[in-house]
């Protein structure tokens, strides 16, 4: 309890906490809008950005590497975006065929980079799984400025997100700029992918994006609980992870804090009300002890009404 009560431990846990309260929170748009890949093709397709920030700079500045991650994830939709639209080719294949480039050319280039001399590269290899004990109070910061950015924009435009989400068509019939919307949520999930590379790294964001959603979907049917749920279930899934890491032995927290998630996942699919594996096997119990009941008791009526005749 004593490592938690550290100053660095504590900023750690508060950016954790923040990057899984937002990334539940615009997770679960995509996830309901069957586009739960989306978020691993663009973790994948921020690397390429992260290395040419710094082989541009020279530097290892997270205000550089966040514009550059950004800026590959945006081009990473626009190109996913255009195969689907312009070609045969389905969404899903078209996720793999970018994800695949985009992060085949973020190892060529990281491998550059490690052979060039460059001193200042060391540690340049952990934005692919992750290291939050790197993270400083100026990290912490820009997490905590853009994880209200993205809340806020998905409350005010919730209304739009949810017709989007459960009926384009009828958005589209109503006026909405559906095109526009489409890709603002695109845009929405790049940002949350770009400020989780430094927790939890590229290879694990997409998990960390959907499990808490459909974590959540077991508990309601309705979406505005179901989002306040998932960014609950983002936010304890980093408080857990952090939590462990910083009394074990050298456990990293990103991947700690993902393992949580699934975690929770699980207890929702046993445990949930309605969808849970306990609730349907005691539904199912109580309907063969009903049936069994009726059918004792049609069997006593049938020996009564025998023994009158």
């Amino acid at each position: 309890m004593n490592v938690i009560l550290d100053p660095n431990t504590q900023w750690i846990l508060l950016g954790c906490m923040l990057l899984g309260l937002s990334s539940g929170v615009i997770g679960s748009f995509a996830y309901l809008r069957k586009q739960s890949l989306m978020g691993d093709a663009l973790s994948h397709a921020a690397l390429p950005g992260v290395c040419i920030a710094f082989m541009l700079s020279g530097s290892k500045s997270i205000v550089l590497f966040l514009i550059g991650a950004a800026t590959a994830g945006i081009a990473a939709t626009f190109g996913i975006g255009y195969i689907t639209r312009n070609t045969k080719i389905k969404q899903d294949s078209a996720l793999a065929i970018v994800l695949s480039v985009f992060f085949g050319l973020g190892i060529v280039l990281l491998t550059q980079i490690q052979h060039s001399g460059n001193g200042n590269q060391s540690g340049l290899d952990k934005f692919l799984f992750g290291q939050a004990a790197s993270m400083m109070l100026s990290d912490v910061k820009i997490m905590a400025v853009i994880s209200i950015i993205l809340i806020s924009v998905c409350t005010l435009l919730f209304k739009e997100f949810k017709l989007l989400s459960f009926d384009p068509g009828f958005a589209r019939g109503l006026g909405y700029p559906v095109a526009f919307l489409d890709q603002f949520i695109m845009f929405l999930l790049v940002i949350a992918v770009v400020v989780g590379i430094q927790a939890v790294g590229v290879v694990l964001m997409a998990a960390l994006l959907i499990t808490p959603a459909v974590s959540a979907r077991y508990w309601t049917e309705r979406l505005g609980i179901m989002v306040v749920l998932s960014g609950f279930f983002g936010a304890l899934s980093g408080l857990v992870g952090t939590f462990i890491s910083a009394n074990g032995n050298h456990l990293p927290t990103g991947p700690l804090t993902v393992l949580a998630s699934t975690s929770l996942f699980l207890i929702s699919v046993v445990a949930s009300p309605r969808r849970g594996i306990l609730s349907k096997l005691w539904l199912h119990l109580s309907a063969r002890h009903k049936i069994k009941g009726e059918e004792t008791a049609a069997l006593l009526q049938v020996e009564q009404k025998g023994e009158a005749i």
